[in-house]
């Protein structure tokens, strides 16, 4: 019997040498090297339906990125937070039975995070990148974690390609430094991220500080009352301190003598009394509502515009201390959509559903398998589980109850008359790869944010996006522009216009 060629001698050989845009080196697989059917679209029970655990492509796919860097944040890596408190404005007890929104004046402890989201932990605040608004509420039935962004959109809708996004926002693993072809290349096979893409190179993209910029959920929340209604309802942080955003040449200018614009300004704020606040609205539809909007309202590059569901008052967030040891804090603060509480659920909205997983696989990753015991991290009330063991116990490990359940000996035990509200969602449909099918609407959106902006700010959003896609190849280039025609005529011809009278600026390097 002749043997099998030895295909393990050299696995890179197959991949060492970069081949010409647009040949293939075949089949894409998993680590464990079977074919993959499907590289953009998770596995749900129907269209609309929750992602399914055993979408193995998936959940390998994000546990292998979340162990990329260590020890920071894969995203978020560099960022700036303090304590504070939220206090209810407004009663929404007919709606949600989370005790910590259950009655006007009530407050309840916080801590925020505000952080860039592409860039290293010595990357300057200034950036232009997307912003992380994390706010975890130190509520009585445990922590709850609205892990946010300072848009209300992002750039993809299914978690299969997020790890592939950010690589393109990272360093060209050739040369080691950053890569337009990468980040225009991506955008240019996934024309849904353009309305994100738009506000990324708007002023919006190198907001002022954190205090002067708002927070969003994107995600699309559930709220649910005791009776068991269900209402959707997306998140709004709008500061207090009015919006301000930084012109390009201020924010490269400030990068180059202060990196630590961000974190600075907002310590010396508080330590001087002046307390940032932001106040926080609902827009809240019915399930019935949700079903019949013109946009799904679980595409999370979708907005719902707020003439058809206005904003709702609900409370205010105020930031009043700053950390006392920034490694203890910051650094090791862990946030993720799955610290959850009664009365607040999930959507299925893909994104969410795979970052319920990815978040606290990455704490357990970069933090321990012990995150949750970290005093920032901890809820108000200690933890009675079975968890033991694992590195960096804090505490008596559970001493001497049993570590299994149920038991005879007093252990913690399972509450018969405790809810899982939420978990009783009716869920049907064929569990397959459902894709999101571009249409036009997928443009009406970019198209309405363009035509929204004053011919100012019109002006930066084409220099600032044309400034950046000229460095991509001539290729990425004639790529990329007709998604900006068919957003509007107008941008794509600008942009065009632009990239002809700065070709002389192309890249100096090739993919």
């Amino acid at each position: 019997m002749i043997p099998p060629p030895n295909i393990k001698q050299d696995p890179q050989a197959a991949t060492s040498t970069q081949l010409p845009r647009g040949q293939s080196l075949g089949t894409l697989t998993t680590g464990s090297g079977s074919a993959v059917q499907s590289n953009q679209t998770s596995l749900t029970a129907g269209e609309d339906g929750p992602v399914a655990l055993q979408d193995f492509h998936l959940i390998d796919k994000l546990a292998h990125f979340d162990r990329e860097r260590i020890p920071e944040r894969v995203v978020h890596a560099k960022g700036a937070g303090a304590h504070g408190y939220f206090e209810v404005t407004k009663d929404l007890s007919r709606l949600t039975c989370a005790k910590f929104l259950g009655a006007v004046g009530k407050r309840t402890p916080v801590f925020a995070r505000f952080s860039t989201v592409g860039g290293e932990k010595g990357s300057a605040d200034t950036a232009r990148d997307p912003r992380g608004f994390a706010v975890k509420f130190y509520t009585e039935d445990g922590n709850f974690d609205m892990v946010g962004n300072n848009t209300p959109v992002f750039f993809v809708r299914d978690p299969l390609k997020f790890p592939d996004f950010i690589h393109t926002q990272k360093r060209d693993p050739r040369t080691n430094f950053k890569n337009p072809d990468m980040q225009w290349d991506f955008w240019s096979h996934v024309p849904e991220s353009l309305h994100q893409v738009l506000i990324l190179f708007s002023n919006r993209g190198t907001p002022d500080g954190a205090r002067h910029m708002h927070g969003y959920s994107s995600h699309t929340y559930k709220l649910i009352s005791a009776a068991g209604e269900v209402h959707f309802v997306k998140w709004h942080f709008r500061t207090n301190q009015g919006i301000r955003n930084l012109s390009s040449a201020d924010a490269e200018r400030i990068a180059g003598t202060n990196p630590d614009y961000t974190t600075q300004d907002l310590f010396d704020a508080i330590e001087r009394g002046d307390y940032p606040s932001w106040t926080l609205y609902f827009q809240i539809m019915t399930e019935a509502e949700a079903r019949a909007y013109k946009y799904n309202i679980l595409d999370v590059t979708k907005v719902v515009s707020q003439k058809d569901f206005p904003l709702h008052e609900v409370g205010r967030m105020v930031l009043n201390r700053n950390p006392e040891n920034y490694f203890a804090e910051v650094e090791q603060a862990a946030f993720s959509p799955s610290h959850s509480v009664p009365g607040i659920a999930p959507s299925a909205d893909r994104m969410l559903q795979g970052r319920l997983f990815s978040y606290p696989d990455t704490h357990r990753h970069r933090l321990g398998a012990n995150y949750l015991h970290l005093p920032i991290n901890s809820p108000l009330f200690p933890p009675r589980n079975q968890q033991r063991d694992g590195p960096m116990v804090f505490g008596d490990n559970g001493g001497r109850l049993p570590n299994y359940e149920p038991n005879s000996f007093g252990g913690p035990a399972e509450c018969p008359n405790a809810r899982e509200l939420g978990a009783h969602t009716r869920v049907e449909g064929i569990l397959a790869r459902h894709p999101f099918e571009l249409t036009d609407r997928d443009f009406d959106q970019p198209r309405a944010l363009y035509n929204l902006l004053p011919p100012d700010e019109q002006r930066d959003l084409v220099e600032n996006l044309a400034g950046n896609l000229v460095l991509a190849q001539p290729a990425i280039q004639r790529a990329v522009l007709p998604h900006l025609y068919r957003i509007d005529k107008g941008l794509g011809s600008r942009v065009e216009q632009f990239l002809a009278n700065n070709s002389n600026k192309g890249p100096s390097h090739k993919l």
